[in-house]
């Protein structure tokens, strides 16, 4: 397990390098290179200690030693040369075993700063060699900041999903076990570590002999396309005690080197991503594609021993699409292999995807004896499901483990689906939903009155000078309307009493009073004010999920207002919520209408997701000028005037700017002006820029035809465009330069803004024109794709609409 002073030094080597390199995955090259450095050195030290030589720093490396390099006699200069040299000549170094001359293959030093190396070499020198499994949880624990690489479609697989998927297939020490896709080497590492737990005594591992571990290293295989990949592979590999571990660079779907290689094992999650015109791979599969998802899942399945076994992580297209080579694969799995599916919540990937994913289980033998193929969600993994991934105690991974240990004895369930069933049905789809008897759906259902099923339970609201904003013992959070939108920014806590109302993290809230009333929550764990409202469920008659999206349904949103609106106070009571009917489905139907949903849901969040995290960046290349705003545009305020329903100009102001950086077709407000406020007429090109509250600095780029004038919170930008051009400056400010310098030059002690000024300090990057142009032309492209996630978004909402409609009509 990686201890807090190992896990600190990581951090602190990630921040050294952090204002040189961005990128994580060059941080981690960096730092892994380093390392490797440093345990040459220590390992010719030991030698040298024992009467022997040095190896690695001899002959003409010798002046490469660790000890040149930290001597204090050696100047920031020299330092920066000597490791520079080092790292790029060591491919060449022939006393090196061939894996660490892998590992220094095509490995340079891209920063020339003294002060930053001399830091970062300092901090390696805190690392040691030895035969602690320490320094592999290390690498691992680096190597979690690389994320995603989603330029091939892969994302970093959660170390307890690769875990969970190596219990459900349980690899042997005498297997041979590969992974065609292997990344950093998880899947190996975790199998190595499976094994040590299966052959242990008193000790990790002690029942295994000299020639078993020599074994099992020999057993463990890994293929990657990426040679960067392969050095991480080779290096954590490495550190886990493989001295020569078998990870090779290799096409695994356009190559076939290695087509007549098959193995007892194989786990995988491969790359999801297809390029352009899609893989061209060679003929000898069994289904003909060029989708990379659909050759891998064929390659596995193609490549494992009579009697092998498999745990893939495939993306949900593979389970329904319906597309020849997508059915054709799925026959197949049925037909040879597949003994489970296994369903796992969109959120898996967070901060890196919302993908959506499952888990195919193989086993070549266990398919021959079976005739039905089990079917599993996973609806908690141990871990929220925010960009966080903060630990929860609910965890359906254990039980589902246990439950295909004892495959046999649970075939007769209702997840489990017979064989001829699904290969009879029209696109052999293995989404569970479709095989279940969903008769019931469209018939009419019992109406109950939610006290039935329901209680609804009021807060507490303590003293404020009860509150403090650090957990302490005794003291329990305190959750306000606030934490729906943002649980992490205010956090409050409470002294613990028996007074308090509490809610668990599967609980639902409901708003009760103002702007936030019928404002529905989950997720949440503390004590809950007085503005809001804990559903507590019968569960033998009611599901929580299908209570969720009722409450949330249009029909009931607009009938929990009406209520507040009648009321004393502007506020909904739980007397009021008793009485509503609810068309109350058998709980198995409740489910799966809300899987339904969810599935809508998590299409929802992951374009969501999208949309916040797109920035339209471009290199800023070092030939280019840099200029101040103020020096080629003028910068001018709005009219500071009240809007009015009706007039001769539309009145453009700060909420007029939509989400895509245009002008809003809805709300219009208009004004009537003289002669001397005709300045402030907007012409089309023109840029406006928010200049106070949460949308400071938000631009708004005018091609409207119909005449406009601005409001005194905006501030309108006249350029040269001899040397801008409007609509590069629109996407430069969406830019992360842009947003980087308008937090550095806000103003204000109250709400953040701009004056004009300020805003004119701005440097602005100017390319040719030329550029410009090719600048807006790709990014306007690229908009196109980004934002069609609205479209979906308003696709998926509507979908959740019309399904709610239709239960709620039943």
């Amino acid at each position: 397990m990686l201890d807090d002073v190992t896990k600190k030094r990581i951090n602190t080597l990630r921040q050294i390098l952090v204002g040189k390199l961005p990128d994580p995955k060059a941080q981690v090259e960096q730092i892994t290179n380093g390392l490797i450095y440093k345990f040459m050195n220590d390992m010719d030290e030991q030698s040298v200690s024992m009467g022997g030589k040095s190896t690695y720093f001899s002959g003409k490396f010798q002046k490469y030693s660790w000890k040149n390099l930290l001597d204090t006699k050696t100047s920031g200069v020299e330092k920066i040369k000597l490791y520079s040299e080092a790292i790029e000549q060591m491919y060449t170094n022939e006393n090196l075993p061939e894996l660490f001359r892998e590992i220094f293959k095509n490995s340079f030093l891209p920063f020339k700063d003294p002060s930053t190396l001399n830091m970062f070499l300092k901090e390696i020198n805190e690392f040691h060699y030895s035969n602690s499994e320490k320094l592999g949880d290390a690498f691992e624990y680096l190597l979690s900041f690389m994320g995603s690489q989603g330029d091939a479609g892969q994302f970093r697989t959660p170390r307890h999903i690769i875990d969970f998927i190596v219990e459900i297939v349980n690899p042997q020490k005498n297997e041979t076990i590969l992974d065609p896709a292997c990344g950093t080497a998880g899947f190996l590492i975790s199998s190595y570590k499976h094994i040590l737990n299966q052959n242990t005594k008193k000790n990790l591992g002690d029942v295994l002999t000299a020639s078993d571990r020599k074994k099992i290293g020999d057993n463990l295989n890994g293929y990657d396309i990426s040679p960067d990949m392969v050095k991480m592979s080779l290096v954590n590999m490495y550190l886990h005690k493989f001295t020569n571990p078998k990870i090779n660079e290799y096409d695994t779907l356009s190559s076939e080197d290695r087509w007549n290689e098959y193995y007892d094992v194989i786990l995988a999650n491969p790359p999801f991503f297809s390029p352009k015109g899609g893989i061209t791979p060679h003929n000898r599969f069994g289904v003909k594609s060029n989708k990379a998802e659909v050759l891998f899942i064929d390659y596995i399945n193609e490549h494992l021993k009579p009697n092998g076994r498999a745990g893939i992580i495939v993306p949900e297209g593979v389970i329904f699409q319906t597309g020849t080579a997508y059915k054709q694969l799925r026959k197949r799995l049925i037909q040879t292999s597949l003994i489970g599916v296994i369903s796992l919540p969109a959120g898996v990937f967070q901060p890196y995807s919302g993908v959506k994913t499952s888990i195919l289980i193989l086993d070549k033998k266990l398919n021959k004896e079976l005739n039905k193929i089990p079917f599993y969600k996973v609806e908690n993994d141990g871990f929220d499901l925010s960009t966080n991934r903060r630990k929860i105690e609910i965890n359906d991974l254990p039980n589902i483990i246990k439950l295909f240990r004892n495959i046999e004895k649970n075939k007769n369930k209702n997840n489990f689906i017979d064989k001829s069933k699904i290969l009879k049905s029209n696109h052999i789809s293995l989404a569970l939903n479709q095989y279940l008897d969903a008769t019931e759906v469209s018939s009419s259902y019992e109406i109950v009155k939610l006290k039935n099923v329901c209680k609804f339970q009021g807060g507490n609201q303590p003293p404020k000078d009860n509150f403090i904003y650090e957990k302490k013992d005794g003291y329990i959070r305190f959750l306000q309307i606030r934490d729906f939108d943002e649980p992490d920014k205010f956090i409050t806590y409470i002294p613990k009493t028996n007074k308090n109302k509490l809610c668990d993290e599967n609980d639902i809230l409901i708003g009760r009073y103002g702007a936030s009333v019928g404002v529905i929550c989950t997720g949440l764990k503390g004590a809950y004010n007085v503005a809001l409202i804990k559903c507590i469920t019968d569960k033998n008659k009611l599901s929580n999920k299908f209570l969720y999206y009722y409450l949330k349904s249009k029909i009931i949103q607009d009938k929990i207002i009406s209520f507040s609106s009648r009321a004393a106070q502007a506020g909904v009571n739980p007397k009021h919520l008793d009485e509503f009917d609810l068309p109350l489905p058998p709980l198995d139907i409740q489910n799966e209408i809300a899987e339904e949903l969810d599935g809508y849901q998590k299409i929802i969040d992951g374009c969501h997701q999208i949309l916040n995290n797109y920035k339209p960046n471009f290199n800023i290349k070092i030939n280019w000028q840099k200029k101040k705003l103020k020096d080629f545009a003028t910068l001018k305020y709005g009219l500071g005037e009240s809007a009015l329903e009706k007039g001769d100009y539309r009145f453009v102001r700060i909420t007029d700017i939509n989400e895509k950086g245009l002008l809003k077709e809805t709300e219009k407000k208009y004004i009537n002006i003289n002669n001397e406020n005709k300045k402030y007429i907007l012409h089309k090109e023109d840029v406006l820029v928010a200049r106070t509250g949460a949308t400071y600095g938000k631009c708004l780029y005018f091609e409207s035809e119909e005449p406009s004038v601005y409001a005194g919170y905006l501030i309108r930008l006249n350029f040269d465009k001899n040397i801008l051009l409007p609509k590069f400056f629109w996407i430069f400010s969406q830019s992360e330069n842009f947003l980087h310098q308008k937090k550095r030059l806000v103003v204000g002690g109250g709400q953040p803004q701009f004056n004009a000024n300020t805003l004119g300090e701005v440097i602005v990057p100017i390319p040719s024109l030329d550029e410009q142009k090719e600048i807006i032309n790709k990014t306007l492209d690229e908009q196109k794709i980004i934002y069609s996630n609205f479209d979906l978004i308003n696709k998926f909402k509507q979908k959740q609409i019309e399904k709610m409609d239709l239960i709620l009509s039943n």
